[in-house]
């Protein structure tokens, strides 16, 4: 296997690769978060997608997917669970038929309600362990995106 990559790169990429540690720091937090969740039957996905539909008005699934950074068929999936527990109602886009709205019901405001006490302690906990806190972390990764 004279075409190998050296081994010494694969040690490289593992200790410097941004993408590499973003990635494994960002399923660390959903499955700490899915943990935190599961009384509720939601998970942290599930939760951050409930709190994008919390607006006074419905969004556009697009207006969900840019805020989530998801394309929109993921949305769409992702959305159908919390529309088989009652937390979510989709309604036809008033200004384009073919489209379609998703929005909180009272289930799903109520479970926003509940979950967030979670949220707030879980990331309480997480962002007092990061050394200065959470706002270098937060302006690194939005520079990024």
């Amino acid at each position: 296997m004279s075409n190998a990559a050296p081994f010494a790169n694969t040690l490289h990429i593992r200790d410097h690769c941004l993408c590499l540690h973003a990635q494994r720091a960002a399923r660390t937090l959903a499955r700490r978060f899915d943990e935190a969740f599961r009384e509720l039957g939601v998970t942290s996905g599930q939760f951050s997608l409930l709190n994008g539909l919390n607006r006074p008005e419905p969004p556009t699934i697009g207006a969900v997917a840019a805020l989530l950074a998801m394309d929109r068929s993921t949305v769409t999936a992702n959305l159908k669970p919390l529309e088989r527990m009652g937390a979510v109602v989709m309604s036809v886009d008033p200004d384009d038929r073919r489209h379609r709205r998703p929005a909180l019901t009272d289930a799903g405001r109520a479970l926003l309600a509940a979950a967030t006490p979670i949220w707030i302690r879980e990331h309480a906990v997480i962002e007092a362990g990061l050394a200065g806190g959470g706002d270098a972390l937060r302006a690194g990764l939005r520079q990024v995106a």
